[in-house]
């Protein structure tokens, strides 16, 4: 229930956000003067809707978007009579601009709204967790669980209840100690111990460890648990050697709340890292396709590979089947400043074409008069027909290829 409540959560959220996106189009609209006819929810089959100010809100049977509706996009609209001072064309190119550019600002104040109430109330990883690289510290031990739990999918144990003490804790180890070979072999590092444990069939091995400076060996039972790599329809579970502790370094908070000030900091923080690692990953976008069908025919899916609505709903799921709502906030932050670079870039039919558009048309205009010449006029955007159909098969057939690699071979979460 946790995880199909996820996705829906998170579906939810993307909806508000693109809906979010077309009333920040309808409000700047509204606000230079152009009259805004419709602001629907959804396409496809009107639900129900209800006009209030010459405009008609509702909802329409299919949740994958919205739109809205502003008079005279382009001078080839077909506009009434008494609307003819309304219609978007007509206004200046400053004020188109901020029109067409006021989805994606949504996107971006919605980001760091989103960011900024986590870092106050849900937390934002801690910093000191993000720079723990286990195959680079000693195997030092930060905590020693006191028990395992009974049930293989449970999450918390507790001894008086029944659960059986971990092989750590019954081997009398404690946080701390410095294990320095497993099974008769020296273990340098927390990876190499790691490693070592899970490759460990059940049962009895030495094991020599360090306290307070002296050396002691004693035994500690291996036993086996299911790593699970899989989500509710995809099942991929690893059995693997366990011992119940963690790594000194890693048992610090995985979250860290702020105040009001210091969230204002650590949110422009996260938002300047979201940005670059935006662009790096849409600058990576090409190479990927290759792997997303690579990963559709069968093949072990690349986790840096593009996700859909569909795929990131399902991780959204998988966090919150976990409980771990800070990353559940950070990946809806991160798809609302992708959504927002994303469509600013200047490729019809996306509202960075039509920017590029009216500014190309201000500069050759400019352009003309400067020479002499008379005014070309407007674009006519009949002739970039056969352009916005190209781009609209590309990134529909992109998007087609996700979403069905996000069904058959779906990125997951580690637990």
């Amino acid at each position: 229930m946790a995880y199909t409540g996820g996705i829906i959560l998170f579906a939810l959220g993307i909806l508000i956000s693109v809906a979010l996106h077309e009333a920040g189009h309808m409000w700047s609209a509204r606000a230079f003067g152009m009259k805004v006819t419709r602001f629907f929810i959804g396409f496809g089959p009107t639900l129900f809707s209800f006009r209030r100010k010459e405009i008609e809100y509702g909802f329409k049977a299919i949740p994958a978007g919205a739109f809205v509706s502003i008079v005279g996009m382009t001078p080839l609209d077909d506009v009434a009579p008494e609307d003819q001072d309304k219609v978007f064309w007509k206004r200046p190119l400053w004020k188109r601009t901020i029109v067409l550019a006021a989805g994606s600002i949504t996107h971006f104040i919605l980001g760091v709204l989103i960011l900024f109430l986590t870092a106050m109330f849900v937390g934002l990883p801690n910093p000191a967790r993000a720079d723990y690289d286990a195959n680079a510290h000693a195997p030092v031990l930060g905590a020693v669980n006191e028990c395992v739990p009974a049930t293989p999918d449970s999450y918390e144990c507790s001894v008086a209840k029944g659960d059986p003490k971990s092989p750590a804790f019954a081997a009398g180890l404690r946080p701390g100690d410095r294990i320095t070979s497993f099974n008769g072999v020296s273990t340098p590092t927390y990876g190499e111990l790691v490693a070592k444990v899970r490759a460990t069939p059940a049962g009895s091995v030495p094991l020599t460890y360090e306290r307070d400076g002296k050396t002691v060996s004693t035994t500690i039972t291996v036993i086996r648990r299911n790593l699970d790599i899989s989500t509710t329809e995809t099942p991929n579970v690893q059995n693997v050697g366990f011992l119940g502790v963690s790594p000194k370094g890693s048992d610090a908070p995985l979250t860290v709340t702020y105040g009001p000030v210091e969230a204002v900091g650590q949110t422009f923080d996260y938002t300047g890292q979201i940005f670059a690692g935006t662009f790096r990953a849409i600058g990576n976008f090409p190479e990927k396709i290759p792997k997303l069908w690579d990963a559709l025919l069968g093949q072990e899916r690349d986790p840096e590979t593009p996700v859909s609505v569909v795929g990131a709903s399902r991780i959204g799921g998988e966090v919150v089947e976990r409980g771990v709502w800070p990353i559940f906030f950070l990946l809806l932050a991160n798809l609302n400043f992708f959504i927002g670079v994303f469509n600013l870039f200047p490729l019809l039919p996306l509202d960075g074409g039509h920017i590029a558009i009216a500014w190309f048309e201000k500069i050759r205009t400019w352009w003309a008069l400067k020479r002499g010449k008379p005014d070309p006029g407007r674009v006519d955007y009949t002739k970039l027909l056969p352009v916005t159909y190209a781009v609209v098969l590309i990134f529909g057939g992109i998007t087609l290829l996700t979403v069905a690699t996000d069904i058959i071979n779906p990125i997951t979460l580690t637990r």
